[in-house]
């Protein structure tokens, strides 16, 4: 059999014995094969393994149009694009056609008359798999020429007749045949332009203005919408919902430890922030808590969601203030600490949104929120009386300033030498003389955890925390 891969025309395939599959069935095929090798089948989507994969897998194997459901931040974008990865690496197609028709099965006038012509001399292209994927934002102002088809007046100009097929336009969905089509929010379509993707998802074929001009596409239609939408009467007409063959719920993540993993993949990367910063577990998990809770909390609308985003953003803001301090200081060493969480309101504000409007209140639930993050992973790490040798030394006296701006050093000449904070010394395996960073912000983890415990006292003086019995 000839290398179907070389072939240039139509005849040279045709001898090379090449099938070409229907979208759908060149899905399945290379899903299957994946499957069968235990390759990982969405890399960098996690969370997802046991809930929606397996759903995914489902309507893919039944060869079904998917609408993912989710609140944003949720990858739904992410899952649509990686569909990509199923296609065949490239698939032919006649050359210069705007539609990628089959080579052999051409459906659009030009083609069919050029193969009418010419026979197995026509050239061919090999496309490849990311040119079959074609999406779009759904918006209020879509037409439906934008993505069905129009008449175009310089076709028209050039002297051809209103009812010549030529004198067509072709919209997004004919030029993503052979390959997968997704509107991004959906119930934001206009529902005249929700009407016209009908033939579409059951007939599979589109009609365009007033030519008799049918189309049997070959697309496999994917879809995302946001649940608070999707669900109000009138924002997406019954009979569309119903052309989908596989709803599928998408949801954040289950677990601190996922949600962690999912921030640790995500976050910007600096070459000078990942040599110098070091970030704590213990500070990726407060991030992580703070995240998990602000989805439980009654004070933030949870029909909008709360976004991996947030997650993300902070861990990036609680980089940036360990980088900037260690750049003013001369440190070697960057780290955050539990007072850098005070810079997480500008990162979170505009990500969540309030059940009730108030001036200054969403400061006060980012604060409430962080302080509930520190108490609950402090809490899973010691037992607050581990420290009352520590607590004992702050009833006789002892007073500790901390802050984002206070140097590393100065919690190494304080506390260095206290025998009090072993159990957080032999916790993160740290050397207060040689780690004075990750001393420091493992110092400001033991005292803001006694404060929430209700052990210690905080006051604020001078912009610093000032801790005493």
């Amino acid at each position: 059999m000839a290398d179907a891969r070389k072939a240039t025309t139509i005849g040279e395939l045709r001898k090379s014995g090449y099938r070409i599959l229907p979208v759908r069935e060149e899905i399945r095929k290379n899903l299957m094969a994946r499957m069968a090798e235990g390759k990982p089948l969405f890399p960098g989507v996690m969370g997802y393994e046991d809930t929606v994969v397996p759903q995914v897998e489902n309507a893919v194997l039944a060869g079904q149009d998917i609408i993912f459901l989710g609140e944003r931040g949720q990858a739904k974008s992410r899952l649509i694009r990686s569909l990509v990865d199923f296609l065949d690496d490239e698939t032919p197609v006649i050359r210069d056609c705007e539609i990628n028709d089959d080579p052999f099965a051409p459906i659009c006038l030009t083609c069919r008359n050029k193969v009418a012509e010419h026979g197995d001399d026509v050239e061919i292209d090999w496309l490849p798999k990311d040119q079959r994927y074609s999406e779009k934002l759904a918006t209020p102002d879509i037409s439906v020429a934008d993505l069905i088809g129009e008449i175009d007046p310089i076709k028209v100009a050039e002297g051809r007749y209103l009812s010549d097929e030529l004198t067509i336009h072709y919209g997004l969905i004919p030029r993503a045949n052979r390959g997968i089509f997704c509107i991004n929010e959906l119930p934001d379509l206009a529902e005249r332009i929700q009407v016209g993707l009908f033939n579409l998802m059951e007939e599979r074929d589109i009609q365009i203005r007033g030519h008799r001009v049918r189309l049997p596409l070959d697309i496999y239609v994917v879809a995302s919408a946001n649940p608070e939408d999707y669900t109000n009467r009138g924002r997406i007409i019954t009979p569309l919902k119903d052309r989908y063959g596989a709803l599928i719920r998408t949801h954040y993540p289950r677990t601190v430890e996922e949600e962690m993993s999912i921030v640790e993949q995500e976050h910007s990367r600096f070459a000078d922030t990942d040599e110098a910063v070091i970030m704590p577990d213990y500070m990726a998990e407060i991030v992580a808590e703070f995240t998990t809770l602000a989805r439980k909390s009654p004070d933030i609308n949870q029909r909008s969601g709360v976004s991996v985003r947030v997650s993300i953003a902070n861990y990036e803001t609680l980089a940036a203030c360990a980088l900037r301090r260690a750049v003013r200081y001369h440190e070697t060493q960057a780290v955050p600490r539990v007072s850098d969480l005070p810079y997480l309101i500008a990162s979170t504000m505009g990500k969540v949104e309030l059940e009730t409007v108030d001036d200054g209140r969403e400061t006060k639930v980012i604060e409430d929120l962080t302080k509930r993050a520190v108490l609950n992973v402090f809490n899973r790490l010691f037992d607050a009386a581990d420290f009352e040798p520590l607590m004992l030394r702050f009833e006789e006296g002892l007073e500790m300033d901390a802050g984002s701006d206070v140097p590393s050093f100065a919690y190494t000449e304080r506390l260095g030498d206290e025998t009090a904070l072993a159990p957080m010394i032999n916790q993160f395996n740290i050397d207060p003389k040689k780690q004075e960073a990750l001393f420091a912000a493992g110092v400001e983890l033991v005292l803001d955890g006694l404060h929430l415990n209700r052990k210690l006292n905080r006051d604020k003086v001078e912009g610093k925390f000032r801790y005493r019995s």
